[in-house]
């Protein structure tokens, strides 16, 4: 492949691999059944391959022999949707299993997770890099990222369902058959967050209700998830800003990798990687973006940083010592604002004033602390 397009990145699937073999291919778990207990231990397969070095790897989503039930279809549609590879995949004589069989209520389910996949393509992508720099899989074990915390995170319904998809989500799929509420666990040492209401939750385990319409997925506290507009395809170029979610804590960290996504020239500094950090207060938050590094342009010339956890509209924003003005829903206790793309960086901060002769909480952070300057 390379002798014939040999400025081209190839993208080879194969059945069978061995040691080293992630070098050349990413893999799949084999020819699966549509079945609630093969989407089950699809988790634990691909994270045994992310840990093994397949960091590349996929399960037939809707299951390769049989026909899925339209319930099972759906929920493996959201599944797959935080996998690494996401792909739809059956054998002949089966029937179809498109996002759009089974009625408009099944349709609108498996769209809406399939957009959100696209939506966080710059995560994944920023994921996917890291992967192929340090051998750290996109999809990982809870132990990975909290070896401190075994056998806490290694044991009960949690030890083999819900996992890290990069570093900042938390993904935790019903273990069996959706019919009754399950535990779930959120490790201790920083908040969490609903990725999809924004609502602060505490660490710890959890009683979590099923529905056929959720996929449950929470945001670690201290995480900055870069996001695009939606778009149909993955050759299509991104139309608005770059989004920011920001989940505060007492820090935070993200981070942004881009390149052309086809050839080699990443390799001679046509890329770019940015960093997002953050110092999270009662009283105040303030937020980093580190200079651009690496000659890619990217699609975008505008951000918007949507931050979660805000209690009350703060007294002041200011981005680079200017006063900016940023739109506050109390009832979601979200900020929203959009600023110019600055290759230089950008710090942006949020105080809240005092009141009463005392400073006033906007934000919720795990070790209390006042004043930044």
């Amino acid at each position: 492949l390379l002798k014939l397009r040999p400025n081209e990145r190839p993208f080879v699937l194969t059945r069978a691999t061995y040691v080293g073999g992630q070098r050349f291919a990413a893999t799949w778990t084999g020819d699966n059944s549509s079945t609630w207990n093969h989407m089950r231990i699809s988790v634990p397969m691909l994270e045994n391959l992310g840990i093994s070095g397949f960091p590349i790897s996929g399960a037939d989503i809707g299951g390769y022999k049989g026909s899925p039930q339209p319930d099972l279809l759906t929920k493996w549609l959201e599944l797959g949707a935080f996998n690494p590879i996401d792909r739809d995949h059956t054998e002949k004589g089966t029937a179809d299993q498109e996002p759009w069989v089974s009625g408009p209520q099944h349709e609108a389910i498996r769209k809406r997770y399939i957009e959100e996949r696209y939506r966080l393509l710059p995560y994944i992508y920023t994921g996917v890099e890291e992967a192929t720099r340090t051998g750290i899989p996109l999809m990982r074990p809870m132990f990975l990222e909290y070896p401190d915390q075994e056998p806490l995170v290694t044991e009960g319904d949690w030890a083999n369902s819900q996992y890290f998809f990069g570093h900042d989500l938390l993904v935790a799929p019903e273990p069996y058959e959706f019919v009754q509420p399950y535990r779930t666990m959120l490790p201790k040492g920083n908040l969490w967050y609903d990725y999809w209401t924004g609502q602060q939750l505490q660490p710890g385990e959890i009683k979590v209700t099923p529905a056929l319409d959720t996929l449950h997925v929470y945001a670690r506290g201290g995480a900055i998830i870069p996001r695009q507009p939606l778009i149909q395809n993955t050759t299509e170029k991104p139309q608005g800003p770059l989004e920011l979610l920001v989940f505060p804590d007492r820090t935070c960290q993200g981070s942004l990798y881009l390149d052309d996504g086809v050839s080699f020239d990443y390799a001679k500094g046509n890329y770019l990687r940015v960093e997002y950090s953050c110092e999270g207060y009662e009283d105040a938050l303030r937020l980093n973006i580190s200079p651009q590094k690496g000659s890619y342009k990217p699609w975008f010339n505008e951000v918007r940083a949507v931050i979660y956890g805000v209690k009350q509209q703060p007294a002041s924003i200011a981005l680079n010592g200017q006063s900016v003005k940023a739109d506050y829903d109390a009832r979601a206790q979200k900020l929203t604002l959009n600023f110019p793309n600055n290759a230089q960086g950008a710090e942006l901060r949020l105080s809240c004033g005092a009141g009463g002769g005392k400073a006033q909480v906007c934000f919720a952070v795990t070790q209390t602390a006042t004043g930044a300057e």
